[in-house]
């Protein structure tokens, strides 16, 4: 009964990772080239599946991989996707919206893998994209590139060939996430050909908050959920046959160097994840907005529709081309001034950092769901904040916030509202009266008519893994 309940709850409410409605789940497009970290990252996102509806996982190529140099295999993700078919029947008890496995198994096809940046050939992949693109589904498409833009630059350029007068139609639909530019596709066509239709594009370089430096870059309370002894219990053993594929630490593993000083079974990388992340339904509609923040960092904008990272380096100017290894500011700090000006460092990545706990502990009750019966496992609480979520309100004025939540698996649920500084664009502190109280927490808003406040509301459980869900609210000072 409790399983039944739970399922009509995902239909009916709002606001946590398993908690969006179906009519409002989002359609999605993985390219990925296939390197370690991709694999590592599949596995992350399979267990989200259910949060989307996904239109296709394509291999494509990188500046780093393609066909005959060091290629992962045109079949790479097969594995994976033969192991979530065998998780797949303990996954439904826990979300019925979870797709089958011979969905996902029809949608991942190869891309344009040839050459870093080959975009000649139309290929299955980039077939897939036109279809996406040009069906009846009004729906927004976010296309991530987990390595080259180049078999989504081939599908848009199918579309400018043969369906001009359809183009503005597709861009309408899309939205990239893009982790970095594994290639020059996205400079060299995308940018000048569809540049006019205004895409919303994020470029990411905070993902090496979780890549394969994340033991220079996290701080020392986040480590330990990354650490062999946290992965081990709670990912690689004993969670069936999909986490046992992810690829932890071993000695010599690809792309690692000893000065790193990672153990046997310490978290490897997985740096394409920011890209899906963003897209997870966890309450903070970061998806409205990419200076909203989420688990998928936090963007500014940069020129027209294009989000970058806040580099917190006061006079900072961001290149005009590509954001990439040789140009983000992350990956040039981490080659060339790490150890130096660490604070500076703590505070660009903090946009990702700041989640890692509550995406840590989500990845782990979801491995759960994979073995475990519904009863047995953690599900994440529905947050619901009394009143709208967008607000006007007067300098001066005494702000009461109040929400309410309910768990699917009973448990006691703990509350906390805090100041989201970064995201509003006030620049006074926010100080939260009664922070821990439901129904009781207050603040005082500031002076500075015409300036945004982010109020973030937290809820988390008392089951194991903790699970937190959230609320934003918006407060705009008149």
């Amino acid at each position: 009964m409790k399983q039944l309940l739970f399922a009509l709850l995902l239909v009916i409410t709002a606001g946590s990772a398993g908690a969006a409605p179906a009519i409002d789940k989002l359609r999605v497009i993985v390219t990925s080239d296939g390197e370690v970290d991709d694999e590592c990252s599949l596995v992350r996102f399979l267990l989200y599946t259910n949060e989307w509806d996904v239109e296709g996982i394509i291999t494509s190529s990188s500046q780093y991989h393609w066909q005959g140099h060091r290629w992962a295999g045109d079949d790479w993700a097969q594995p994976y996707l033969k192991a979530y078919a065998e998780v797949y029947p303990n996954l439904i008890k826990h979300d019925p919206r979870f797709p089958k496995p011979e969905l996902l198994q029809s949608r991942t096809l190869l891309g344009n893998v040839k050459a870093e940046g080959e975009m000649d050939e139309v290929t299955p992949g980039s077939q897939r994209i036109v279809e996406a693109l040009l069906d009846a589904d009004p729906r927004p498409i976010w296309l991530q590139a987990w390595g080259g833009t180049n078999t989504i630059a081939r599908a848009l350029k199918t579309i400018e060939e043969k369906h001009p007068d359809r183009m503005a139609e597709a861009a309408m639909k899309m939205r990239f996430y893009f982790i970095w530019e594994q290639d020059k596709t996205y400079q060299s066509y995308i940018r000048p050909h569809w540049g006019r239709f205004n895409i919303p594009t994020i470029i990411c370089d905070q993902f090496w908050a979780i890549a394969y430096q994340w033991k220079k870059i996290l701080p020392a309370d986040q480590q330990a959920y990354f650490k062999a002894a946290w992965m081990k219990a709670n990912i690689l053993e004993s969670h069936g046959p999909l986490t046992a594929l992810y690829k932890a630490h071993v000695p010599g593993s690809y792309g690692l160097k000893d000065d790193f000083d990672f153990q046997p079974g310490d978290f490897r990388s997985e740096g394409d994840s920011p890209a899906f992340l963003h897209t997870i339904p966890t309450g903070l509609r970061n998806m409205e907005s990419p200076d909203f923040g989420g688990w998928g960092g936090r963007f500014v904008r940069v020129r027209d529709n294009t989000w970058l990272d806040p580099v917190p380096e006061p006079g900072y100017r961001y290149p005009e081309g590509r954001w990439f290894t040789s140009s983000a500011w992350g990956r040039k700090y981490m080659r060339e001034r790490y150890p130096a000006d660490q604070e500076l460092m703590r505070a660009y990545f903090d946009p990702q950092t700041r989640w890692i706990a509550a995406l840590q502990n989500e990845f782990a009750a979801r491995a759960d769901w994979c073995v475990k019966e519904f009863k047995d496992a953690n599900h994440a609480p529905v947050a619901r904040v009394v009143g709208p979520l967008d607000r006007t309100v007067r300098p001066g004025e005494t702000v009461k916030l109040a929400a309410t939540a309910t768990d699917p698996d009973g448990d006691t649920l703990a509350f906390k509202w805090w100041h989201y500084a970064d995201a509003g664009t006030a620049s006074s502190k926010v100080a939260i009266t009664d922070a821990s109280s439901p129904d009781r927490a207050s603040f005082v808003v500031p002076n500075e008519t015409g300036r945004t406040v982010h109020i973030i509301l937290e809820v988390t459980d008392s089951g194991s893994p903790k699970l937190t869900s959230y609320q934003r609210l918006v407060f705009t000072i008149r």
